[in-house]
C-alpha cells in the first residue's frame, strides 16, 4: 500500500492536525508499506497563477499528480485557520483538481476519475464547530469532502480534535478523543 501524507499546520512543533496525523499513519501503516510525507508549509506549493494554469508541461504539477495517482491512501493534517483550510493545502488542491487529469467533465456533469482511494483527515480546531451555531462557519471539513469527491475519492474517515482552544480540559478531552478514534482505525 502507498500511503500520501500531506501536512499543513503552520506551528510545526505544536500543530495538533500534524501531532494525528502522525499518529493515523503509524496506526494504518503496514509493515510493506510506503509514505510519502509532504510538508506543505515548510516546502510550500506555490499558489496558482495563470501562467501556471495555462502551461502545458508544470514539473511541480506533475510530481503532485504522480503522488495523487500513486497513492492508496490519502493522510491529510489539516487544520482549521478562519473557517477553512491553510493557504498551503488549498495550493496543493488547486494543483491536483485538474481538469482531464482528476476528473473531466461529461454531459452529466463532472466526473470524479481518483476512485477507490482512503483518505484520513487529521482535523484541528480551537473552537467547536461540529455542531451548534458555529457548524454554519465550517468551510474546512465540507470543502475537503467536496474537493476530494470531486475527483472521484469518496471513502472519507475525519478524525477530529476540536474546541483546542478553549482551556485545558477542553483541549485534553478533545485530544482524548481523538486519540480514541484513531486507535480504531483499521
Amino acid at each position: 500500500m502507498n500511503i500520501l501524507h500531506l501536512d499543513s499546520g503552520l506551528f510545526v512543533d505544536q500543530s495538533v492536525s500534524r501531532k494525528l496525523s502522525k499518529q493515523i499513519v503509524e496506526r494504518v501503516k503496514g509493515d510493506t508499506d510506503t509514505v510519502v510525507y509532504r510538508d506543505l508549509v515548510t516546502n510550500a506549493v506555490p499558489h496558482l497563477d495563470a501562467a501556471t494554469l495555462l502551461a502545458e508541461e508544470n514539473p511541480l504539477t506533475e510530481e503532485l499528480l504522480a503522488e495523487l495517482f500513486a497513492a492508496d491512501v490519502l493522510v491529510i493534517g489539516a487544520p482549521m485557520y478562519n473557517f477553512t483550510i491553510p493557504t498551503q493545502l488549498k495550493a496543493w488542491f488547486d494543483r491536483v483538481l485538474k481538469a482531464g487529469t482528476t476528473f473531466k467533465y461529461t454531459e452529466q456533469g463532472p466526473e470524479g476519475l481518483l476512485k477507490g482511494k482512503k483518505v484520513y483527515i487529521a482535523s484541528g480546531r480551537g473552537g467547536i464547530y461540529s455542531e451548534g451555531a458555529a457548524a454554519a462557519m465550517d468551510h474546512q471539513e465540507s470543502y475537503l469532502r467536496n474537493a476530494l469527491a470531486f475527483i472521484g475519492i469518496t471513502d472519507v474517515t475525519v478524525i477530529r480534535a476540536e474546541g483546542v482552544n478553549l482551556g485545558e480540559e477542553p483541549r485534553q478531552q478533545a485530544l482524548q478523543a481523538a486519540d480514541e478514534a484513531i486507535a480504531e482505525l483499521a
